[in-house]
């Protein structure tokens, strides 16, 4: 008897090899997502309300608050809080403030005063309001200034320009 003649044994099929397309696939779209989850987070932060509390509840009397807050009471952190988000310039608004002072101790007892804030445009988003600005002294001097707000409607009216 002799050996039978035993096949021999198959060599062990070479493992197949893997695609990496489906986890190189889920590695980029996981990235996309936490990039642009992350860009969404930041533009969301960057871009929402950035007004705290309420604004006011008409365009002319968010116009009449800010006047009072700059010229009558002269209080940055008070003007501050009457601007849109976009608008907020604690630096911007003190040297106003300063201004406004500054005057006030260079001609004596400076008053000033404001027609009633005139609508020019508005809709659900924004206004246009003018006024003109008067300054009067003791002295009899006096100085005329017109004035036109833009206005951004969010969580009420917010001044958000003046020129």
């Amino acid at each position: 008897m002799g050996w039978a003649a035993v096949p021999p044994h198959p060599a062990p099929a070479p493992a197949k090899r893997r695609s990496r397309g489906p986890l190189v696939a889920a590695i980029v779209l996981a990235v996309v997502l936490l990039c642009g989850g992350g860009g969404g987070l930041a533009a969301f932060l960057l871009l929402r309300d950035t007004e705290t509390g309420e604004g006011a509840a008409e365009p002319v009397a968010a116009v009449e608050g800010f006047l009072d807050a700059v010229y009558v009471d002269q209080n940055a952190a008070a003007t501050t809080g009457l601007l849109c988000g976009e608008a907020r310039n604690q630096s911007a608004v003190q040297d106003k403030i300063d201004e406004v002072q500054r005057y006030a101790r260079t001609y004596p007892s400076p008053r000033y005063r404001w027609d009633p804030p005139k609508v020019e445009q508005q809709d659900a988003d924004k206004a246009i309001v003018s006024t003109k600005l008067t300054v009067l002294t003791a002295d009899d001097r006096s100085a005329e200034q017109q004035l036109r707000f833009t206005l951004v409607h969010k969580t009420g009216w917010w001044v958000c320009d003046v020129g």
